[in-house]
């Protein structure tokens, strides 16, 4: 039994039996577990320092209707709006991509993942036109769409931080919508997730998931469960 216990820990990061023996848990698992929980309740709750990130993109900043980290816990729907006070902050760029930046349930995530993987991706989409990066305070995964609709983008490209677990609590996500508009179904999109430095996509290997998948959308005029991710097939020249 303890070689099945050690090659299932070996499988996964997630907490598999932590004694063999059926007593109680040692401290240092104790402990661990009380760390992890801290970290999740951490990245949930925080806010994201916005001043603090280096991005290579230019940027504005906008919020969704949500006026506390509370209502933002417990309306989802005010976080699929834009404050309509914001409105006017959205510059009309005619782009290919507009690249929306989510606060989400992990203000951890976009702080250590976002900057690093926005480097990663703007060599993956030369070619592309780029518009402003979009920063949004108390968004959810639907406000990208009214800010890239406003904006002018052919695609909507929304990195988000992903709900921590106890294994990880600083994962991003992209989801990938083609002809933005408010009251796009989540059927049409496409999502890459796990984006971090714990045994998930590097940031090499997300920026060139994200850009194959928005080449293919531009290409094709689609996304969602019609575009399929074939992305390892084409493979990058080099990683990094």
């Amino acid at each position: 039994m303890s070689d099945l216990i050690r090659h299932l820990h070996a499988l996964t990061p997630a907490r598999v039996r932590l004694d063999p023996n059926g007593g109680a848990a040692p401290l240092s698992a104790v402990l661990d577990f009380q760390a992890s929980h801290a970290a999740a309740r951490a990245a949930i709750h925080g806010a994201v320092d916005w001043d603090a990130l280096d991005l290579p993109l230019p940027h504005f900043r906008v919020r969704s209707r949500v006026t506390v980290r509370a209502n933002y816990l417990r309306r989802p729907d005010l976080g699929r709006l834009l404050d309509p006070e914001d409105e006017a902050r959205i510059p009309h760029a005619l782009c290919d991509v507009g690249i929306v930046l989510a606060d989400g349930l992990s203000a951890t995530a976009v702080t250590v993942q976002a900057a690093s993987l926005i480097r990663h991706l703007r060599p993956a989409l030369e070619g592309l036109t780029l518009g402003p990066l979009a920063l949004v305070e108390g968004g959810r995964v639907a406000i990208g769409d009214e800010i890239a609709s406003r904006m002018g983008a052919r695609l909507c490209l929304l990195l988000i931080g992903e709900r921590p677990g106890l294994s990880v609590s600083d994962s991003l996500g992209a989801y990938l919508t083609h002809a933005p508009r408010p009251g796009t179904p989540d059927s049409l999109r496409n999502c890459v997730s796990n984006i971090h430095g714990k045994g998930g996509l590097s940031h090499a290997e997300a920026a060139h998931k994200i850009a194959w998948l928005t080449r293919q959308a531009l290409d094709r005029g689609l996304t969602g469960t019609a575009l399929k991710d074939h992305s390892h097939l084409a493979l990058p020249s080099q990683s990094g």
